[in-house]
This record gives C-alpha cells, sequence and structure tokens, in this order.
C-alpha cells in the first residue's frame, strides 16, 4: 500500500488524518486523498468512527489552508518564490495558479481541492492578493467540507473497493473540479440570493 497508510493508522490512529493534511496544505508530500479514503474504508470496517475521520480531516486541511494564507499575507510573493523551492512550490506551479487565481479569482480555492498540485497552492495566493479573511475562509472552509466530507464518505460507501476508486479519481480529477465548480455556484447563487432577500424585506420594513 501507498505510502504505508496501514502502519501509520496502526500507530497512531485519527492524527495521521490531523497532521497529514496539515502538512499536505503546506506543500509538503502527503497522500491527503489516499488517506482519506482509506480512512473511510476503516469506518467501513468498524475499525474507526468516520465522523471523527471527517473532523480530524477537515481540522486539519482547515488549519493547514489558514496558515499558508496568513504565510502569503504577511510575507508575500517574494517569500513563497525563494521558499516555495524546499517543498511543492516549483516556479511554473506557481505561475500556472496565479494565472488560474488571476481568472478565477476565488472560486479557485473551493475547486482547487480537486485539482493535482494546485490545491496546496491556493491559500498562499489568497492572502498574497490580499483577499479578506472573511471571503477566503468562506470558499476555503466550504471547500474542505466538501473535499474531506467526499472522500471519507466514499471510502466508507465502497469499502474495500477504495483502492479502484482512488484509481478512478486520478484518471478523472477535472471531472470532480467541474462538479465542484458547479456546487459552489449553486451554493454562491443561493447565498446571494439569501442575502439579496434580506436586503429587501429590511429595505420595505424602513420605509
Amino acid at each position: 500500500m501507498s505510502f504505508n497508510i496501514e502502519k501509520l493508522f496502526d500507530q497512531y490512529g485519527y492524527e495521521v488524518l490531523f497532521l497529514g493534511l496539515l502538512l499536505e496544505f503546506i506543500a509538503l508530500p502527503f497522500p491527503g486523498e489516499t488517506t482519506m479514503l482509506y480512512a473511510g474504508y476503516l469506518s467501513y470496517a468498524g475499525i474507526l468512527n468516520g465522523w471523527k475521520a471527517f473532523a480530524w480531516a477537515f481540522a486539519g486541511t482547515t488549519i493547514g489552508m489558514t496558515i499558508t494564507y496568513f504565510i502569503g499575507l504577511k510575507a508575500g510573493m517574494p517569500f513563497v518564490e525563494k521558499y516555495g523551492k524546499w517543498v511543492l512550490l516549483s516556479p511554473s506551479k506557481l505561475e500556472k495558479t496565479k494565472k488560474w487565481y488571476q481568472k478565477y479569482g476565488n472560486l479557485l480555492v473551493f475547486i482547487g481541492y480537486f485539482i493535482p498540485g494546485v490545491r496546496h497552492v491556493t491559500g498562499y495566493f489568497a492572502g498574497i492578493i490580499g483577499s479578506s479573511f472573511r471571503t477566503f475562509a468562506a470558499y476555503a472552509y466550504g471547500g474542505a467540507l466538501f473535499w474531506c466530507a467526499l472522500f471519507v464518505g466514499m471510502g466508507h460507501v465502497f469499502g474495500p473497493q477504495w483502492e479502484g476508486v482512488l484509481h478512478a479519481i486520478e484518471h478523472h480529477s477535472w471531472k470532480l473540479a467541474i462538479a465542484a465548480a458547479v456546487v459552489a455556484g449553486v451554493v454562491w447563487g443561493v447565498r446571494r440570493a439569501v442575502l439579496n432577500g434580506r436586503k429587501k424585506r429590511q429595505a420595505v420594513g424602513s420605509e
């Protein structure tokens, strides 16, 4: 089994999810999706509690994303360019993500979870461009909720076939990214409609 995940879970349990995903989002090599699928399988087998597995994965993901946001916000692009080479932030990856961020804006933070090589860079860029923390958190934490629930959930549902699911995902990651974009668009539309409705009611009430 890749990365010897089975042994890691035997030794450290839920902490593997928390620390591993936190490190992945700081841009250190860790197979986050593989680990969450396997954790879901362990919940299927009755070895782990699925809700706890999700909670630890979500915590590690959001804390990791938050750390990278503040690094980008406080240290800026020069710092990331200088020290990124020590992790997984190559110049070509930074340039590619920069172009995508210019095109899609903060939506990339949400859908980036499903794009290999992108999800651990978006937090840095959100901070670098000066995105407000409230906006960043809405996309980052919403995306993390969807991403973690999906992968832990699929591991639980498909059980012993979790590795086959992983291989299928690796070949269709862009389709997942498109689906995530659709979900983000629906959530954004509903939120906007609710806010507009609230403003209209307040306007009517003040007349």
